[in-house]
């Protein structure tokens, strides 16, 4: 009888969405055009990161070798973003990463990864509105901080000193504008998003004239460094390589929010077409803007006088450009709006999309008829990220904003290494027949050139154990570097062991055959660059401070009470075959909401 539960129980979590609905039938608007997707990319992941990261990293960790940094973050998004290209011209659906594992890996896996995003969109509104407060407060001498601070104090540890009265408006009012139409959300969307874009251009002119290649050779004995100035070994790489590699950690959070793009498969006009290419065009800008930035800041300014909250500021004060530096402060304040905008367009998707699974309350799933929106599901987002936004202070929310997203990049990755060597299109049950004996299919000596239920089950064996060889390489990386830097025995033996292993898992995966079907785009150098994406996910993942895997953990407690309670009895996939009893609906804890085929 426990036999029978606990296989209906895994049947339940590990049931897959068909992917047989080209998104035809949506009853969200299809208006955005290859010009609003971009925009929407670049608005969403385009802010602060401009205007403070590059000062920020160069002052704290690589040096003027920032821009090093911001390449070797570039092309790890980058990799993560043609994983994104390729499930948007296979799956034109709204919900992103959530859709994307529905199909591939299951119900369970999908609704953590829907779970983790809605905290990712949650956290980022949150604290781009908390951002854009404290600048705008900044700019009028914290008069607003200090008048609210002192007529409403908040002396609670985990919360802020005072209500961000202001942050709570700014959301309330970018949820007003997504809740009237997405069309216009997008036109003002792509206005910010220019504003912005030229003020960067007015950066990399006016600061350009100032750049001084000398900047990038100074030595500690430099009499123009001051008295008592700690500038590291001085030169280009004053950090050495490992303050490239911190630096780079940090650069990569930059570029958080170019999925947001994905969500959007039931709103793009040609999606198949459309939602890759702004993808890889968004990074493409992004990336632009920051190494361009990176590159005149550090030359126009040593890298040891940098300011690390504020580096445009004391520059142009230090060249007396008054006017400059107000020109970037309003960029700064139109950016942040561009992303408040960005980083909640994404959130009332995922609930629809969830909802419409049955896997949240139905009621999220209602379209306005009006204005095309998922009416309610944005307006309950706007007063949670509002909420969120008025109680706790921008450190306290961009703890939390890295950890959901790089979980998220981590199982498209695998799901695409899923679908390549899947045997079946549509993932339904297989009656194909094994070929041939394990050991000969591990290196495909049989040659077989379409995958078949063995080489679907060789790759989804090898990647499962490539994410823990990976998470211990990962371990020892960030957290064994004294015992790599005495070479401790034991500890670099474990460390080539696993490395050897990983390389044989992977020369393994890449001897199996793929499926043929025609893609208007494919990720490149399968299965080599979606398993370097896991490395590098991962490893972001365990650099990230124990008070956030805490906090993780319990936003992920949760939501698994909420899905055995109420997702896995409601689901769509569910609701045929698959039905839970009486009995289960009254007491759905019992062996986790047990279902009855």
């Amino acid at each position: 009888m426990a036999a029978r539960m606990m296989e209906s129980f895994w049947k339940a979590v590990s049931r897959k969405k068909p992917n047989d609905d080209d998104g035809s039938h949506s009853k969200l608007a299809r208006v955005l055009t290859l010009l609003d997707l971009t925009g929407l990319g670049v608005g969403s992941t385009l802010g602060l990161g401009a205007y403070v990261l590059a000062g920020s990293v160069a002052f704290e960790q690589a040096g003027p070798a920032v821009v090093i940094s911001f390449v070797i973050a570039a092309l790890a998004a980058a990799i993560a973003g043609l994983c994104y290209a390729e499930f948007a011209s296979r799956v034109p659906k709204a919900g992103s990463a959530y859709i994307y594992t529905y199909i591939t890996i299951g119900e369970f896996a999908a609704f953590t990864i829907g779970w983790n995003l809605m905290l990712e969109y949650i956290i980022g509104t949150a604290s781009v509105a908390r951002g854009l407060s404290g600048y705008i407060d900044a700019l009028i001498d914290n008069r607003m901080g200090n008048a609210l601070k002192g007529l409403m104090p908040m002396r609670v540890s985990f919360l802020a000193e005072y209500p961000d009265l202001l942050s709570f408006l700014v959301v309330l009012s970018v949820t007003a504008l997504l809740a009237y139409g997405v069309k216009e959300s997008t036109l003002l969307n792509n206005l910010f998003t220019g504003v912005n874009l030229l003020v960067i251009m007015v950066v990399l002119v006016s600061v350009g004239i100032k750049a001084d290649p000398a900047n990038w050779a100074i030595r500690p004995e430099d009499a123009k460094v001051p008295p008592g100035t700690d500038i590291g070994a001085g030169g280009f790489l004053p950090y050495g390589i490992a303050g490239v590699m911190a630096g780079a950690a940090k650069c990569f959070y930059g570029y958080v929010g170019f999925d947001c793009i994905a969500t959007t498969g039931e709103e793009a006009q040609n999606p198949s077409r459309n939602i890759p290419l702004a993808i890889i065009t968004s990074l493409l800008i992004i990336f632009l803007s920051y190494f361009g930035v990176a590159t005149v800041l550090t030359m126009a300014l040593p890298y040891y006088l940098q300011d690390p909250v504020a580096p445009f500021p004391r520059l142009f004060d230090s060249l007396g450009w008054q006017e400059i530096k107000w020109i970037v402060s309003i960029g700064a304040i139109f950016s942040l709006c561009t992303n408040s905008l960005g980083a909640m367009f994404p959130l009332p998707r995922v609930l629809y999309a969830m909802s419409s699974d049955g896997l949240l309350f139905k009621q999220l799933r209602t379209v306005h008829p009006k204005t095309k929106t998922p009416l309610l599901a944005t307006l309950l987002s706007g007063v949670f990220s509002g909420t969120m936004a008025m109680l706790f202070d921008l450190h306290q929310l961009i703890d939390m904003m890295s950890i959901g997203t790089l979980l998220a990049y981590t199982i498209v990755a695998v799901s695409v290494l899923v679908l390549r060597y899947e045997h079946s299109v549509n993932f339904i049950a297989s009656t194909q027949t094994k070929s041939s004996t394990v050991v000969q299919q591990l290196f495909n000596l049989t040659c077989l050139t379409a995958p078949t239920r063995l080489s679907s089950d060789i790759v989804k064996v090898c990647v499962f154990l490539y994410a823990l060889i990976i998470s211990g390489i990962s371990s020892i990386l960030v957290h064994g570097q004294d015992y790599l830097d005495s070479y401790n025995p034991l500890i670099c033996t474990l460390l080539t062991a696993m490395t050897v292993v990983a390389v044989v898992l992977t020369l393994v995966i890449s001897c199996q055959p793929t499926e043929a079907r025609q893609l208007t785009f494919r990720v490149p150098f399968v299965p080599f660059l979606p398993l370097l994406s896991i490395f590098v996910n991962v490893y972001l993942m365990l650099q990230l401070d124990a008070a956030t895997w805490v906090r993780f953990v319990v936003w992920l407690v949760v939501g698994f009470i909420i899905y055995f309670a109420y997702g896995i009895r409601h689901s769509v996939q569910g609701s045929g075959s698959q039905t839970l009893s009486e009995s289960q609906l009254e007491n759905p804890f019992a062996v986790f909401g047990a279902v009855k085929l």
